[in-house]
């Protein structure tokens, strides 16, 4: 098998759907009750028919997250490096038919940012730009990892699809996760939200997973943006795509994002809305069916959700984000990516994780061990 889009071109979108909206009460008890749980099992989990059940998924997912994980929340926070972009993204603040100032972060201002992420006490960062390849390419990326290796214990890229030579090259540079959301799997609905530019290409994203595997990348992240699509069939292909990758390239670990979609400078509605006790729902799905997966939730989501969500499956969140370059230190008032919710600080945040008798981590391995 070549890529998971062999996987992906055997499955119909509205077979897949129609399988999740059918399954039963019967079906959801069974799949509680399964030692090891299947793709069946998962979109039972999914499914409308498990929302009375989901306080028995909540203890289920709590027991299986102390068991693999133990107390633990892993904090990272993004390091937005530029919001230049040449695709256009119906959802996103720098899509490219957005007129904004663009800005692409330089060395000395990118170590500016540093000295602040490092006073909050950071170890873990996540760069993040936007898909242009003129500007912040290969070459770009390897600088910057160069510049700020000696600072963090790990660094984390979601940044455009690239070859696998191109993460081989990085990854000798110290680069440890790459984040690659498909944002959704049906072809078609994808295609109306990328019209323009080389995101516009639904395969090559789509294998972008495989190119990481095939490079040995560390850690690999999968998501999709909830509300382009129907969240049920969209959250069964992201587990359909984590099973694959877990077995073809069983070397690297995986971890799962749940970003619902915020507002932005001319915003996109969402097409399904899923509310909060779905999004928990789907959140104990996936540690149900798969207890080695890390799972983050972002600061996209509201004070009061990821003050509850600490103890039912999630392993890792972002603090005091800023989605915009130079957010912290350089330019403060540039156009963000998207609206955050959660705005409290650093320390405010790693005191609500320690009230709960959880650890906040800001280093969990070390790079002479792997």
């Amino acid at each position: 098998m070549s890529s998971f889009n062999d996987i992906f071109e055997t499955c119909d979108w509205k077979e897949t759907s129609d399988s999740i909206y059918n399954k039963t009460s019967a079906d959801v008890e069974r799949a509680l009750a399964a030692n090891k749980r299947t793709l069946e099992d998962f979109k039972a989990l999914i499914s409308p028919a498990a929302a009375p059940y989901l306080e028995q998924m909540a203890q289920i997912s709590q027991q299986l997250t102390l068991k693999r994980f133990g107390k633990v929340i892993q904090l990272y926070i993004p390091l937005y490096l530029s919001n230049e972009c040449n695709n256009i993204c119906t959802y996103c603040g720098f899509s490219y038919d957005n007129k904004v100032k663009r800005k692409t972060l330089s060395p000395m201002e990118i170590m500016q940012e540093v000295v602040v992420l490092k006073e909050m006490g950071y170890d873990h960062v996540l760069l993040v730009t936007g898909e242009a390849n003129q500007s912040v390419h290969t070459d770009y990326f390897k600088m910057v990892l160069q510049l700020i290796r000696p600072h963090f214990s790990q660094i984390s890229m979601e940044v455009q699809p690239l070859d696998q030579s191109d993460y081989q090259e990085l990854r000798a540079e110290g680069l440890n996760t790459v984040l690659v959301y498909q944002e959704t799997y049906h072809e078609e609905d994808y295609k109306k939200h990328h019209p323009k530019g080389k995101k516009s290409n639904f395969h090559y994203r789509l294998e972008t997973p495989d190119r990481l595997g095939k490079a040995g990348v560390h850690k690999i992240g999968l998501g999709v943006l909830i509300g382009l699509e129907d969240w049920r069939t969209d959250s069964f292909y992201t587990a359909l795509h984590l099973s694959y990758l877990e077995k073809q390239y069983w070397k690297s670990k995986y971890s799962i994002s749940f970003p619902r979609l915020r507002p932005f400078s001319g915003g996109l509605e969402p097409k399904v809305v899923m509310n909060d006790r779905e999004l928990v729902q789907l959140i104990c799905a996936y540690r149900l069916f798969n207890e080695e997966v890390e799972l983050s939730i972002s600061t996209r989501e509201s004070m009061d959700f990821r003050n509850n969500i600490i103890k039912l499956g999630i392993t890792a969140m972002s603090a005091g984000s800023k989605t915009n370059p130079g957010g912290y230190a350089v330019e403060p008032a540039s156009l963000e990516q998207f609206e955050i919710s959660d705005e409290r600080t650093t320390e405010e945040i790693v005191s609500m994780i320690s009230n709960q008798s959880y650890e906040p981590v800001w280093k969990d391995w070390d790079a002479v061990l792997l």
